[in-house]
């Protein structure tokens, strides 16, 4: 089985990204960077995003590997979904124009390699406790929170599924 190739293009190595985003760069666009483990994917993923999306020109999202999402101890049987399926839906949302997966426990490294101009996160979250922030910051760039849609949880959905 094969998936369209331009779901395929988006999801691609830190080394590539970063050739993509210097390109980018030189075109004057301005580069968002999130993550997350996107397991199972809901309307709030979806919300979120989109407003992440809106914060500058090209949206980069750090993907959790399955290795890293077992190692935040979501749950024993987490993530539901592989890496490659996550990704793969991920590629599918209009709103992410690139997905590198990263295997660290905190996409900091990550960040670091590709410099993005926007970090973002969800209001769940503080600016003193996000990955990479600090970083981000020194290099002249923003640390944005994003209103969370309430409501909706993949480990909400989970637990329902099992009940």
């Amino acid at each position: 089985m094969s998936f369209h190739q331009s779901l395929q293009n988006k999801i691609v190595t830190r080394e590539k990204a970063l050739d993509l985003l210097n390109n980018f760069r030189k075109e004057g666009k301005r580069i968002v960077f999130t993550n997350g483990c996107f397991d199972l994917l809901h309307p709030g993923h979806v919300d979120y995003l989109s407003q992440a999306r809106d914060k500058g020109d090209l949206l980069v999202l750090g993907l959790n590997t399955d290795d890293s999402v077992r190692r935040l101890q979501k749950s024993p049987e987490r993530p539901i979904n592989n890496e490659k399926a996550r990704a793969l839906v991920l590629a599918g949302l209009a709103p992410v124009d690139l997905i590198v997966l990263f295997n660290e426990d905190t996409p900091e490294a990550l960040i670091r390699f590709l410099k993005p101009d926007v970090l973002v996160k969800g209001d769940d979250y503080t600016v003193d406790k996000i990955a990479g922030a600090e970083f981000v910051l020194e290099q002249g760039g923003e640390v944005l929170t994003i209103p969370l849609l309430q409501g909706y949880s993949t480990s909400k959905i989970v637990s329902r599924i099992k009940s």
